[in-house]
């Protein structure tokens, strides 16, 4: 069995799907590997790095006609040059892009999606959003630092002391909490906030200042972890009690997204007119519509003095280790599927069987099925 590893070619994607020190592995298991020319090149990795890891380097259309998996980082939209009978792994936006699944679905391609991973523990060294999100939320803090008029740290110096920054972080997951890191570790005064109160001793533990907001909360949590949608009437009252916080901090980063729906919106026009002049956000739930009402994707936006960053693929900006991660994050999940020597799909095992999106030619996965059925 031939793996495939072709180059990425969504404008701005830096990554690679499969790093040189993870084709070594793939060999011991008895298959080929072949990487489009250059596929590396812009996260760092050669392709003499990946010809001494023992991959042969190849044109892209040679990559499509022998492989029988592709391992890519942006599987949507499909590549035309897929044929049936293969499998693809990769981020396949099923939730947020589902009618570009109606493609690979009718041309027989297997596809298995990254976003859809179970959040149980097997599946944790699997978990590439996780990973990505790792990578935002440090990545998020650098660029409002690069911005923001004032240092993080507390100085005491023979010109005067200067005051710590202030940064306000929206959203305790994995990104929200590597922000909260990364702010703390360069001196920021620290507070966040997040609608699952489950989450206040990570907060505390990571030195920042949990903030209370008196919502009812109950329930806020689904299955996997992540924040459940709420009505209209919570998030009108948490905008109204949230734009105190987001007045009295110098940065603020937000990161709460819910899958497959649209970013809820939590800061106002009217809480970012509230902010001192020089302040920065950066709306990392920018590529679902954003938590702040003036947000607009990959698009740097300056109103009242204030500077609001909508980026929509950090983890491409620091491609190296993204790709690192990624790479062992797909890899992991690749050879849980193999059996003798080929993909199994098993639909009695989780992982397999809640990533699984189309097969021979069909829309399996019960969570997409509705939303690529054709308008009536």
């Amino acid at each position: 069995m031939r793996i495939g590893v072709p180059k990425e070619t969504l404008p701005g994607e830096t990554r690679v799907a499969l790093v040189p020190a993870h084709v070594g592995p793939l060999l011991k298991a008895g298959l080929q590997v072949a990487v489009e020319q250059g596929a590396g090149e812009a996260a760092g990795f050669t392709d003499d790095a990946y010809r001494g890891a023992g991959a042969a380097i190849v044109p892209r259309a040679e990559v499509f006609q022998t492989a029988d998996v592709i391992l890519q980082v942006r599987s949507t939209p499909p590549d035309p040059a897929l044929r049936s009978g293969q499998a693809v792994l990769g981020f396949a936006d099923p939730l947020g892009a589902a009618a570009a699944l109606r493609g690979p679905g009718a041309a027989g391609v297997t596809m298995l999606s990254m976003e859809l991973m179970p959040r149980i523990t097997r599946a944790q060294s699997m978990d590439a959003l996780s990973s990505m999100a790792t990578i935002a939320g440090y990545k998020g803090v650098l660029l409002a630092a690069n911005l923001l008029p004032r240092m993080f740290p507390m100085l005491m110096t023979a010109a005067g002391t200067v005051s710590p920054a202030r940064v306000f972080i929206v959203g305790a997951g994995v990104a929200g909490l590597q922000a909260i890191a990364s702010a703390r570790r360069m001196g920021a005064k620290v507070e966040a906030y997040d609608v699952r109160p489950a989450v206040k001793e990570q907060i505390q533990s990571l030195g920042a200042r949990f903030v209370e907001l008196p919502l009812e909360s109950t329930g806020a949590e689904d299955k996997g972890g992540y924040a459940k949608v709420q009505d209209e009437a919570f998030y009108q009252k948490q905008r109204e009690l949230m734009a105190k916080a987001v007045a009295a901090a110098d940065m603020v980063i937000t990161t709460a997204a819910i899958p497959g729906k649209k970013s809820p919106v939590l800061i106002t026009a009217d809480a970012v007119k509230g902010m001192r002049p020089g302040s920065v956000i950066v709306d990392l739930a920018a590529e679902r519509g954003g938590n702040c009402e003036l947000t607009k994707a990959d698009e740097t936006v300056v109103v009242h003095g204030v500077t609001i960053l909508g980026p929509t693929n950090l983890a491409a900006e620091v491609p190296y280790h993204a790709s690192q991660m990624y790479s062992k994050n797909i890899l992991t999940f690749f050879t849980s599927l193999l059996k003798d020597g080929t993909v199994t799909i098993n639909l009695e095992d989780e992982v397999c069987r809640d990533t699984l999106v189309t097969r021979d030619g069909q829309v399996v996965n019960e969570r997409i099925r509705a939303l690529v059925a054709p308008a009536r």
